[in-house]
C-alpha cells in the first residue's frame, strides 16, 4: 500500500511567488499611477474664459438664433442645456412682489411681456479633474490621502424672443483649485473604537 504525502511547502511558495509579482508589478509600474481619479467633461468649451467670451459677443436686440448656435449654444449639441418656458422665466427673474420695472434689465421685460413667445437658455458647463496624489500605500492603507481637485465651472443665461436674443448674462468659477488632506495616524484601524456609551449595558 502506497501513500502520497501532499506538501504544504508548495502552497506557501505559490502565494510567495504571487505576493513577489505583485510587489515588482508595484514597483514597475509607478505607485502614483496606481492612485484612483476621475475627470468630468459636460461642455465642448476649452475653457472658461472661452465660453464666456462665447456670451459676450451676443448683442441683445441684435443677435438671432443663428449666431446663438454659431457661438456654441446649440441646445441640441450642447450637453446640460435646459430650455426654459415663460413661466420658468417669471419664476427665476420674479420672485419677489417687491422688485420694480427699473430693477430688472429691459430685456427680461421684453421677454415677460412677450409671454408664449419667450423662450430661455440655463447652459451649464464643468470640467473638473479630481486625482489623488502621494504614496500608494499610505493611500491604500488609509494613513493619509491627499486628493487634488481642479478645473471650472461655467453658467449662463440667454433669454429670446422669438429667434431674437434680447438678454444674456453669465456667472460660474473661473478657477476650482481645491487640495484636501486627511491623515489617518493609526491607518485602516483608525475608525475601530470602544463602543459608544448609548450601547453600553448599565451596571445594576
Amino acid at each position: 500500500m502506497s501513500y502520497r504525502i501532499r506538501s504544504r511547502s508548495s502552497g506557501c511558495s505559490k502565494h510567495l511567488m504571487l505576493a513577489g509579482v505583485l510587489a515588482l508589478t508595484l514597483l514597475t509600474s509607478g505607485c502614483a499611477s496606481l492612485l484612483p481619479e476621475s475627470h468630468t467633461n459636460t461642455t465642448s468649451f476649452q475653457s472658461f474664459d472661452e465660453a464666456r467670451a462665447a456670451v459676450e459677443a451676443l448683442v441683445p436686440m441684435k443677435s438671432d438664433r443663428q449666431a446663438l448656435e454659431k457661438n456654441g449654444f446649440n441646445p441640441a449639441k450642447h450637453p446640460n442645456t435646459t430650455l426654459l418656458t415663460h413661466a420658468d422665466v417669471a419664476r427665476r427673474f420674479l420672485p419677489s412682489a417687491l422688485l420694480r420695472r427699473e430693477d430688472l434689465d429691459p430685456g427680461i421685460w421684453i421677454c415677460l411681456e412677450a409671454r408664449d413667445a419667450c423662450r430661455g437658455l440655463e447652459i451649464v458647463g464643468v470640467k473638473i479633474d479630481k486625482v489623488r496624489k502621494g504614496n500608494f500605500f499610505s493611500d491604500f492603507f488609509n494613513f493619509e490621502r491627499r486628493s487634488h481637485t481642479s478645473g471650472w465651472r461655467f453658467n449662463a443665461v440667454v433669454l429670446l424672443v422669438n429667434d431674437l436674443v434680447v438678454y444674456r448674462s453669465w456667472g460660474g468659477q473661473p478657477e476650482i483649485n481645491e487640495l484636501e488632506n486627511t491623515r489617518n495616524p493609526l491607518g485602516p484601524f483608525q475608525d475601530i473604537g470602544p463602543p459608544t456609551a448609548n450601547s453600553a449595558v448599565p451596571i445594576k
